[in-house]
């Protein structure tokens, strides 16, 4: 199988060398170009050619610019493999129109329910042919589940009605305009961004020009109510103690939060950061916000 590393962006089933996917596949990983931080196709089709994969993941967990599915799908084809992408992250997003569709390239397409498409827990599994229908259902039960959790069938089913409303269009777009303003306000001062910015719902932090670690950072944003990840960014060689920090805006979205706020978050990421404020201060501000915008019912 081949899939995007984790240091690239990539999930840790994508072939990480720790988790079930590098430990019972032949997993071959690609990465990104290091002069734009972006996917770097080229290697991915090198590496497609040369592995002849049966497998191979599009999709990511951390990666802040449009994937070509399209790409991909040819890629896929060329070498015989199944090409699965795994939206779980961006499923919302395509589904409100704001990122391309992978289904027209896919023989699989995979997504968790609760990220963008703000849903509860759980996950859905999407098939080309009978075929391979028959192989993914079988692997489920009783390959890896002993049953149904209905009630959580039933969570599922209303997500996807409530994805069918107009106004949920209007969240994916917006999610994105969020993301775009805080990247842009970070910027300013002075945070380096992998890829330079961001065409979707997240971007990562490159903190090595502001001398704290990406754990650090987790922990100092998490006392101040803001809660990030600490995440590893290309060049990392040690996952648990990464250079970055990866930084959403779903959450902040379903609150209502819109650009003029995201300029209020970016102050206060760099007084934590760069001006050192005590956390405590920076946390009544948060709270200040939240209570503004409360949380949906």
């Amino acid at each position: 199988m081949l899939g995007i590393g984790l240091s690239a962006g990539g999930h840790l089933t994508h072939g990480f060398r720790l988790n079930f996917s590098g430990t019972f596949y032949n997993a071959v990983q690609y990465g990104l170009d290091p002069k734009t931080g972006c996917i770097d196709y080229k290697e991915l089709e090198r590496l497609a050619v040369s592995h002849k994969p049966k497998i191979i993941f599009s999709g990511a967990t951390a990666y802040s610019q449009i994937i070509d599915f399209r790409r991909i799908g040819v890629i896929a084809k060329k070498v015989g493999a199944y090409h699965v992408a795994d939206i779980s992250h961006i499923a919302g997003l395509v589904a409100g129109g704001v990122h391309p569709s992978p289904f027209p390239y896919a023989d699989v397409v995979m997504a968790t329910t609760h990220k963008t498409m703000r849903g509860p827990r759980g996950s859905v599994i999407w098939s080309k042919g009978e075929s391979v229908a028959k192989a993914v259902n079988k692997a489920i039960i009783p390959g890896i589940q002993g049953g149904p959790h209905n009630n959580q069938t039933a969570a599922i089913d209303l997500m996807f009605e409530y994805m069918q409303k107009a106004n949920f269009k209007k969240y994916a777009e917006q999610i994105v305009k969020n993301a775009k303003a805080l990247a842009t306000e970070l910027k300013k001062y002075e945070f380096n961004l992998v890829s330079d910015g961001t065409e979707n719902h997240l971007f990562l932090i490159d903190l090595k020009n502001k001398n704290i670690s990406g754990l650090e950072c987790e922990n100092l944003l998490e006392q101040a109510g803001i809660i990030a990840n600490r995440n590893t960014i290309p060049g990392d060689l040690k996952p648990f103690h990464p250079s970055g920090i990866r930084i959403g805006t779903p959450s902040v979205t379903s609150r209502g939060l819109r650009e003029k706020e995201m300029k209020i978050l970016a102050h206060c990421i760099d007084g934590l950061i760069d001006l050192k404020t005590d956390p405590k201060i920076i946390h009544r501000e948060i709270i200040l916000l939240c209570k503004k915008f409360p949380l949906p019912y």
